[in-house]
């Protein structure tokens, strides 16, 4: 078993030297190996301003155990778009550590609507297979935290994602033509989707997870552009959404490109004063930029929700606003009991259809 130290490379724990050549001299020695290795971050503080670990590998068991924290440049005007990538790799898996994005000045620019880059994406994950990241603690990313895109076979445990409230655009996890990805027992707290999965995305499992400050986990939104990729098969359970703005979201553009949304399960969601605990919503059109009198081609198709509990803070607590092109079908909801403060809760059926069991409140309007 091979084993390469960051610090063997010339990186230094100061927090300010960068020592992105010697992570990446450390990756092509792991990478260029042909039996298991590991590379090892020592504690401390370590500046990495940019790197691409790039496979294929002729090793297909890499680890990266990191004890210290790697940290981002506070600078963003470079207009960098990821920061830590990993691509055509096959066989890696992460440990522990800490990922400081330090967007905290690319957050202002973009709160005082000054002419700011796009955001940064902290770690990529693409064109990639069997990884596994555990443990890991991402915080104050530039934009999303961890995207995960064109890779199959992707475990996130145990995660840490903290971000505050009014950080824009600072997704958690972002999972978009990917399949087989497992999102378990992890906290998020961020200023936009706790976790967003968007076109092409399959065979999704996320279970045990605390989100909020955050928009809540959203499918979507689809439907932008002619791609016309459906999400299919996932499941969605056992998480408590604190004081989101949303909690099980799906959202669609109003525009006639086509796609599809099918077969979601939602179950064993608590609520915790969430603005829409259950929302579809496939008019979405910010600004009503090339939307206006158009409906959206998206076909939503076999929603389960069981036992969603808690408190709404607005009266609407269940919404669904589908195409009228492409009304949704196959809506099932069991055992739901969403509370509006002292009042009863509402609900909002546009184009939908399905059946309800159970105790249903507040009242099904399918």
């Amino acid at each position: 078993m091979g084993a390469y130290n960051v610090v063997n490379y010339g990186a230094r724990p100061d927090g300010r030297t960068d020592s992105a050549k010697a992570f990446l001299g450390a990756w092509a020695d792991a990478c260029g190996s042909s039996k298991p290795a590991t590379i090892y971050v020592p504690a401390g503080s370590f500046f990495v301003s940019q790197a691409l670990f790039q496979g294929p590998c002729k090793n297909f068991d890499i680890k990266i155990d990191i004890d210290g924290t790697i940290v981002a440049s506070s600078d963003y005007r470079g207009g960098v778009l990821v920061w830590l990538t990993f691509k055509y790799v096959d066989g890696l898996s992460i440990f522990g550590g800490t990922l400081d994005g330090q967007g905290q000045a690319f957050w202002a620019c973009k709160t005082a609507g000054g002419n700011c880059p796009s955001g940064t994406t902290s770690l990529s994950i693409g064109m990639s297979k069997n990884v596994l990241i555990s443990g890991l603690t991402t915080t104050n990313s530039k934009g999303f935290h961890i995207s995960i895109f064109g890779s199959n076979g992707v475990t996130v445990q145990g995660a840490k994602i903290i971000a505050p409230g009014n950080s824009p655009n600072t997704d958690g996890i972002h999972i978009q033509m990917s399949s087989g990805v497992t999102v378990t027992s992890s906290s998020i707290k961020t200023g936009d989707d706790c976790i967003s999965i968007g076109e092409g995305t399959s065979n999704v499992w996320i279970e045990k997870i605390g989100c909020g400050p955050g928009h809540g986990i959203s499918i979507g939104s689809l439907g932008g552009t002619p791609l016309g990729a459906g999400v299919q098969n996932i499941t969605v359970k056992s998480v408590v959404f604190t004081g989101t703005q949303n909690g099980l979201r799906i959202k669609t553009w109003g525009k006639a490109y086509s796609g599809f949304v099918k077969d979601v399960t939602f179950e064993h969601a608590v609520m915790q004063n969430v603005q829409n605990p259950i929302v579809v919503d496939q008019n979405y059109c910010p600004g009503a930029v090339n939307c206006p009198g158009q409906s959206s081609g998206i076909k939503i198709s076999g929603l389960s929700y069981t036992d969603i509990q808690g408190s709404s803070a607005t009266q609407l607590a269940v919404k669904f606003d589908c195409s009228p092109s492409n009304p949704c079908g196959g809506i099932k909801l069991q055992d739901i009991r969403l509370t509006y403060q002292n009042q009863q809760a509402q609900s909002y059926c546009k184009n939908a259809d399905g059946s309800a069991s159970g105790f249903v409140i507040p009242p099904s309007c399918l």
